[in-house]
């Protein structure tokens, strides 16, 4: 199993690709929405500060630890509108952690289940892998369901595992094998 190169993937409404320098600005629109981040670690206050997220990207691929993909609709590939990927890769042991965010205007479509969907096809299929998780934090309903409605299993609670706005949180952990 080896991650490079990436490839785009299709869905019906979607193409992910491969993030660009150019994504910067919208990374750092998504990522410096308060809705956006209110249930993930990251949050960008300049645009100058997002550059860290794109080297982050970039260092994943190129340690062979993980691959992200900038989601956005068919008919407007330059426009990023979300992000999704697989981070924790560790090919000995064929499992990785899976992430995404979508800017709020494209919540409530479907689309972070199409685009899992077929992260979750390449994942299986292409790169080999037999288990993926994401960690969740537990007051976000909507994720959670979501990896339930793709055949995720809640594995547990991580209490006060990491720290946001001043105080600890719990994360649910999910997964899915391969022969789920």
């Amino acid at each position: 199993m080896s991650p490079s190169p990436q490839a785009s993937l299709h869905t019906a409404r979607l193409l992910l690709r491969p993030i660009v320098a150019s994504d910067q600005r919208r990374i750092h629109e998504g990522l410096s929405d308060p809705r956006v981040n209110a249930h993930t670690g990251i949050a960008y206050a300049s645009y100058e500060d997002t550059a860290r997220q794109m080297r982050w990207y970039a260092e994943l691929q190129a340690s062979g630890t993980g691959l992200w993909w900038a989601v956005c609709l068919s008919q407007r590939p330059d426009e990023l509108i979300g992000a999704i990927g697989l981070t924790q890769l560790v090919a000995e042991h064929r499992r990785a952690e899976v992430g995404y965010w979508l800017m709020p205007d494209c919540w409530g479509q479907g689309l972070a289940g199409e685009a899992l969907a077929a992260l979750l096809a390449h994942a299986y299929g292409p790169l080999g892998l037999h288990r993926v998780a994401a960690e969740v934090d537990v007051d976000n309903p909507r994720s959670s369901a979501l990896l339930d409605r793709l055949g995720f299993r809640h594995e547990g609670v991580r209490r006060g595992y990491e720290w946001k706005d001043g105080r600890p949180i719990d994360l649910a952990v999910y997964a899915r094998l391969a022969s789920d």
